[in-house]
């Protein structure tokens, strides 16, 4: 059969590759997990339709806090005796815009090709699809199809998105997701935010500040519901104190916004209408999976994925899911973390080394998904979380009781703001008198989290924290009041 010229230059625009391990999406998950494998002399490729680098660089964690650190910091220098009357002013917005496009590289990811370049990393460009066991096609920008086949493993890292619930007319009324909120250039005069978790607190917190007329409306019956009561209550009576509208037990009914330009009305159920310049949709993630070519191996596109603690997908020998699509830990942090354990474990497998399977705390084993997951909220005042609750651990059926300490008490408060306010939380367990969980939320506390984790991971006795002493004078002195508050109760 004589071949067709369109099927000859198709055929050249075909290209089969064979790397160790093939990675699907090139975010901070992806890079490091390629870092790891690299270091272990394993050969490697990853995919990435959009920016290396992932939602985290440039519409999630770095913009977020860009936005976020001058407005903490003008709220803390507002409390300093001698300096609060010098930043009483407005935010300068166009410089903390400016500021936020340095951060994120002005939305260019040249820097992120040259890292991956010194490692050896090869980057292919476009939308990756599995194609089958140990395969995966790419359709590149320029029409190039290359057909990519894993010695070892493909691992999954294609994070995840914003889910905007189906209500009517919301599709037409231009809402904003957690990309826009991170990525506008101009402040709108009224901003309706929907949603009181970690995404609609924080950027309540930071267009509130750069000049916005913020109005929550919350299904639920507080803020940030993971974390402890308290924090959550702390957080809405301070954005309610700076005149931000928090409303909570409502729901939205419809979205109206005429030709998808001016005004947005969001309705509620009963009728009820907030009106806003924009309206930001903080209600959820999804996982980015459902057009990977998961029914090729027999998984449902759209879906989590269910993982080991070496992130292997259950199941399979070969692919790995690692970051936001397990849905065990949506946090940057922990899916770096996630892929250091599970680039370990690639390149331990690839060697012939057997992973123990009872290691809890292995080199390759990512179990502080389970017990430890450190978690900073960068609203005002801070919050700040690691471990379980006290209602999680009583679920759990552990015997617990809660420390609580007002963060008054410790001398490092009243002089980093006057008027400090703040909270701390243990969770102990009685029986082994260890911590299973620490909170707390106040200004700068997100500081505080690293000891707590440390803690709670490393399962360190009451009794030995006693010979941990903190700098005086600190906030860190909290954890002198919060054993003295264990002991006085016990």
């Amino acid at each position: 059969m004589t071949r067709t010229v369109a099927n000859e230059q198709e055929s050249a625009r075909e290209h089969a590759h064979a790397y160790d391990v093939v990675v699907l999406g090139a975010g901070p998950v992806g890079e490091n997990l390629v870092d790891r494998v690299r270091a272990a002399g394993l050969t490697a490729a990853v995919v990435e339709a959009e920016l290396l680098g992932g939602e985290c660089s440039y519409w999630a964690c770095m913009p977020s806090k860009a936005l976020l650190r001058p407005v903490l910091a003008r709220s803390d220098a507002r409390k300093v005796p001698g300096l609060r009357e010098a930043v009483y002013g407005p935010l300068d917005a166009l410089d903390v815009f400016a500021h936020r496009d340095e951060t994120v590289g002005h939305w260019k990811d040249d820097g992120q090709v040259d890292w991956l370049d010194s490692i050896g990393a090869r980057v292919y460009r476009g939308h990756g699809r599995l194609a089958g066991p140990r395969r995966v096609a790419v359709d590149g920008p320029e029409g190039e199809h290359h057909v990519l086949t894993a010695r070892h493993a493909v691992a999954v890292c294609v994070g995840s998105r914003p889910v905007l619930p189906p209500l009517p007319g919301l599709a037409g009324a231009r809402p904003w997701t957690s990309r826009e909120a991170t990525s506008a250039d101009r402040v709108p005069g009224r901003l309706v935010v929907v949603g009181g978790g970690v995404v609609g607190v924080e950027m309540a917190t930071a267009w509130h500040a750069l000049g916005s007329h913020v109005t929550m409306l919350v299904r639920g019956d507080r803020l940030l519901p993971r974390m402890e009561p308290f924090v959550g209550e702390r957080v809405a009576e301070a954005l309610r104190a700076r005149g931000a509208h928090v409303r909570t037990g409502v729901d939205v009914a419809a979205v109206v916004r005429d030709g998808g330009t001016g005004p947005v009305t969001v309705v509620l159920e009963g009728g009820e209408a907030v009106e806003g310049d924009e309206v930001l949709f903080a209600t959820g993630r999804a996982p980015r999976t459902e057009d990977i070519g998961l029914e090729t191996v027999g998984l449902e596109p759209g879906s989590w994925l269910d993982v080991d603690d070496s992130l292997r997908v259950t199941g399979s020998d070969w692919l790995y899911a690692v970051g936001d699509v397990n849905h065990r830990a949506l946090l940057t942090h922990q899916g770096k973390y996630q892929a250091r354990m599970a680039g370990g474990a690639i390149a331990a497998r690839a060697a012939g080394t057997p992973l123990p399977e009872a290691a809890p705390w292995g080199p390759h084993a990512a179990t502080a998904d389970h017990a430890a997951v450190p978690q900073v909220v960068f609203c005002d005042p801070e919050a700040a979380a690691v471990g379980v609750s006290l209602a999680e651990a009583e679920r759990a059926g552990h015997r617990v009781r809660a420390v609580d300490v007002d963060m008054r008490s410790v001398a490092g408060a009243g002089l980093y703001a006057r008027g400090y306010r703040g909270r701390a939380r243990l969770v102990v367990d009685l029986d082994r008198e260890v911590l299973l969980g620490a909170t707390f939320v106040g200004p700068a506390v997100g500081e505080l989290l690293h000891a707590a984790t440390v803690a709670v991971t490393a399962e360190v006795p009451i009794a030995r924290l006693w010979h941990a002493v903190p700098s005086y004078p600190t906030l860190s002195e909290v954890w002198l009041r919060l054993l003295e508050a264990y002991r006085d109760g016990a």
